[in-house]
């Protein structure tokens, strides 16, 4: 009987090996057909609203990357690109043939034998809702429909991809190191093989023993990844906390993940989280209002540092938020509306341009030394006050350049366009793209940009202030469309680290951005991979497979965003032993518990059995499908769910 079960399990693992040569055979262009005993749990349709879409075939996302605009539902093939461009705020299901192979959230690759679904709000709630790792799909040319097919064929195909996972990173991490203990996941990944033989030998319950074989694979996968010595752990946060009581239990959570480096945000929307002098001077408002008559800049500091915790300032350089300037008369650009930035189209406007990509929000003008002198005098007084760890620049560029025309492009300021006239004689407004001075003129934004990250430098090496910024890892796209030329701060040393934010889920991508940064860095620059994955809800194991992703490519740490997303379930996984200092698997953490599972509910469509057949309602009204009530064949794939 061991025989035929590892038999059984010998079939599931080859049909995953040759899944691509499966999917070339079923391409998503033809109707999904059932096949002989095989059993369809639920079916979905939607509409897709556009088909490779750009700026001018879809309006509706003419202004975000990727043009996929709000609610809508985008399929993306191979003569689109390399990747979607997508930004953070979606779903998307990656499809080889007519199978989901993976699931990500952003700026996905494009298979070249498949494609990409991609959805927003509506569209993302529907593929969240009806799309698992292994689901059939089959796209209607005509009509433009999607359609989405869960079959007792679909639904191993999770647990078996998992266990492959966790073994490759068993073999990984003993590859690295002799002493490496890898016992307990391995005791995992031999549960999630048994539930596979299980669901193999009783196909009537193989949605009770893929959830069982998935939950194994998910706990091998969180007990992995060891603790490594001197990796930068950090989150960035955004304090809401009004009480010292309050900062101290935000700590103890923090220390608890085994996190190591705040990045507390201190400056944002144009406001400080503390009673600052500088601000004051201005006529700015002198601390954001939520704080008034308490200081958690300096909490916050003495309650991490209790701890053996490091705080870095995260501050917000260009940006003041997306409040209208004019809605309180002490914000910055109220009382200095001449330092509002602007794009060509707005020149002559006597307010600052807001950017519509960027959530309306509102830009300084890297251009003008006034801002330049106001913001270096903020973080000095920081520095000098409060002695913090680290300096963390965000927002250290223009606003995001969306058109390719020149009236897309910002900088257009009163006091940019003087000072770039007084050097070459033309008025910016009258470059186009096609002028000879239209790369002079990218190059004196981007100076702007860069002389204030090298007086930033400065400053923290006179006081020993680990200087890091937030950048933008695709280099091209942050050098031309954001005015960010960050290879040159590297090569001149201006900061000790970056920090650029990986808007994946998928950790192909997170390690095509990874080398890309890694290609034009130089290694005195440290490199701490930003993780959006608790921001965008991914999963526990997503979390951990990103970190291990970082590892392979040896950066120097990694930070997590961010706080308000850091909710138990990955506490517990970070816990479990990847930032555990004692590399000791705490199983109470992940521990598969079947019991709370209730294997009895019913389920959705609903399944009736009969004397000699089963009966599978179907999603079509008024339709079913009669199989005979036999096993399927052992050779299925899997679906993904959020178990």
């Amino acid at each position: 009987m061991k025989f035929k079960n590892l038999i059984l399990l010998i079939l599931l693992i080859f049909n995953i090996m040759f899944l691509p040569a499966f999917a070339e055979e079923h391409n998503m262009y033809a109707p999904y057909k059932l096949e002989q005993n095989e059993i369809l749990f639920s079916q979905s349709r939607k509409q897709v609203d556009a088909v490779n879409p750009t700026i001018y075939s879809n309006r509706s996302g003419s202004h975000f990357p990727g043009a996929r605009g709000a609610d809508q539902l985008i399929l993306y093939t191979s003569a689109y690109g390399d990747r979607t461009m997508t930004n953070e705020f979606g779903a998307e299901a990656i499809i080889v043939g007519n199978t989901v192979t993976e699931l990500s959230g952003a700026d996905s690759f494009i298979p070249p034998d498949g494609a990409v679904i991609s959805g927003h709000g509506v569209g993302k709630n529907w593929i969240n809702s009806n799309i698992s790792i292994g689901t059939k799909i089959y796209y209607d040319e005509n009509t433009g429909v999607i359609t989405t097919y869960n079959t007792s064929k679909s639904l191993m195909f999770e647990a078996l991809q998992k266990i492959e996972e966790a073994s490759s990173m068993i073999n990984y991490y003993k590859a690295q190191n002799p002493s490496y203990d890898w016992k307990v996941p391995n005791n995992f990944i031999k549960d999630a093989q048994n539930y596979v033989r299980k669901g193999a030998k009783n196909p009537d319950e193989v949605q009770k023993y893929s959830k069982l074989a998935i939950e194994s694979a998910n706990a091998a996968i969180k007990s992995v990844l060891p603790f490594k010595v001197n990796e930068f752990k950090g989150v960035w946060l955004r304090p809401t906390e009004t009480k010292e009581i309050e900062i101290a239990a935000a700590v103890n959570k923090i220390k608890k993940a085994g996190i190591d480096n705040i990045f507390l945000e201190t400056y944002f929307h144009g406001r400080t989280i503390f009673p600052s002098k500088t601000m004051e001077s201005y006529g700015f408002i002198a601390q954001n209002e939520k704080f008034r008559e308490f200081d958690p800049l300096r909490v916050w500091i003495r309650e991490a540092h209790k701890q053996g915790i490091k705080v870095h300032i995260w501050f917000e350089t260009f940006y003041v938020g997306n409040q209208e300037p004019s809605a309180y008369y002490k914000n910055i650009l109220a009382v200095k509306p001449d330092w509002g930035n602007k794009t060509l189209t707005g020149y002559e406007s006597a307010v600052a341009t807001p950017s519509s990509s960027e959530h309306n929000g509102y830009f300084l003008d890297p251009a003008n030394p006034e801002v330049q002198e106001f913001l270096l005098r903020l973080l000095a007084e920081i520095i000098n006050n409060y002695k913090p760890d680290g300096i963390n620049l965000d927002y250290i560029r223009y606003p995001q350049v969306i058109s390719p025309s020149a009236s897309g492009n910002w900088g257009y300021t009163d006091i940019a366009r003087s000072l770039f006239y007084q050097q070459y004689g033309v008025d910016p407004v009258k470059i186009a793209t096609t002028h000879p001075l239209w790369v002079k003129w990218g190059d004196f934004r981007r100076q702007q940009v860069t002389d204030f990250v090298e007086k930033v430098g400065k400053l923290g090496k006179s006081k020993g202030i680990y200087v890091s910024a937030v950048i933008f890892p695709d280099k091209s796209i942050a050098y031309s469309r954001k005015m960010q030329d960050w290879a040159t701060w590297s090569q001149k040393h201006f900061v000790q680290a970056f920090t650029p934010l990986f808007l994946t889920c998928n950790p192909k991508t997170l390690n095509s951005q990874i080398t890309t940064v890694l290609n034009y860095k130089t290694p005195e620059t440290d490199l701490i991979a930003g993780l959006f994955v608790t921001f965008m809800g991914g999963s526990e194991e997503d979390l951990i497979r990103q970190i291990h992703e970082t590892r392979k490519v040896n950066v120097n740490g990694v930070s997590l965003f961010d706080y308000a997303h850091l909710t138990q379930k990955y506490i517990n996984a970070l816990s479990t032993r990847v930032f555990s200092s004692k590399d000791k698997v705490d199983t109470d953490n992940i521990k598969p518990n079947a019991r709370k599972i209730n294997w009895n509910a019913p389920i959705e469509p609903s399944v009736e059995s009969g004397e000699t057949s089963l009966v599978i309602k179907k999603f079509d009204p008024g339709s079913e499908i009669t199989l005979p009530l036999k096993a399927p064949s052992p050779v299925l794939s899997v679906s993904r769910k959020k178990y």
